[in-house]
């Protein structure tokens, strides 16, 4: 089990963005989720509005699947959960897994989160520290506070890491 990267209260990952270093790309892939309710699906998780979300309905793992035309380099996962608001609906434990397909997804990280509340950053990395290259990234929803049934994720983004560039530089 890894504990997800603490960011600062209210920590955006939009800030990551700001640095240069990251750029978010999930407008790129085609996402799909295992049920939601009406109204409360793959629009809600990408609009940019923390006070909507993505609402499961039907068994557990609820999933979120993301996929690439491309395999793609893909660094960070960064979800917005806010216990306060979502209580039962919030998820407690969370399997992040990477492939090709879904024949061959592989399970690189699991989250135990503790009453979240904020941007939670999740690494996507190999045993080198690496940005993965993959075709698609599932999030599954193991477990939810309370032993809720159903979930709520308010937001999700995927980030890539920005290709230095020699433009600009003089030898």
């Amino acid at each position: 089990m890894t504990t997800p990267n603490k960011t600062p209260p209210g920590a955006d990952p939009k800030q990551l963005e700001r640095t240069g270093t990251v750029r978010e790309i999930g407008s790129q892939a085609v996402w799909s989720l295992s049920s939601c309710k009406p109204g409360f699906g793959v629009d809600q998780l990408r609009d940019d509005n923390l006070e909507t979300y993505w609402q499961s309905d039907g068994s557990q793992p609820h999933l979120v699947n993301i996929q690439f035309r491309r395999k793609t380099t893909v660094k960070t996962l960064c979800i917005y959960a806010d216990y306060k608001s979502d209580e039962s609906y919030t998820p407690s434990k969370i399997s992040v897994r990477v492939g090709n397909n879904f024949h061959n997804l592989q399970e690189i990280r699991q989250l135990e989160l503790v009453e979240p509340s904020g941007w939670i950053h999740v690494p996507l990395t190999d045993t080198h520290k690496k940005p993965i290259r993959t075709f698609m990234i599932q999030i599954a929803v193991l477990a939810n506070h309370q032993n809720g049934r159903d979930t709520h994720m308010r937001q999700i983004k995927v980030y890539t890491p920005v290709e230095e560039s020699s433009i600009g530089i003089t030898w």
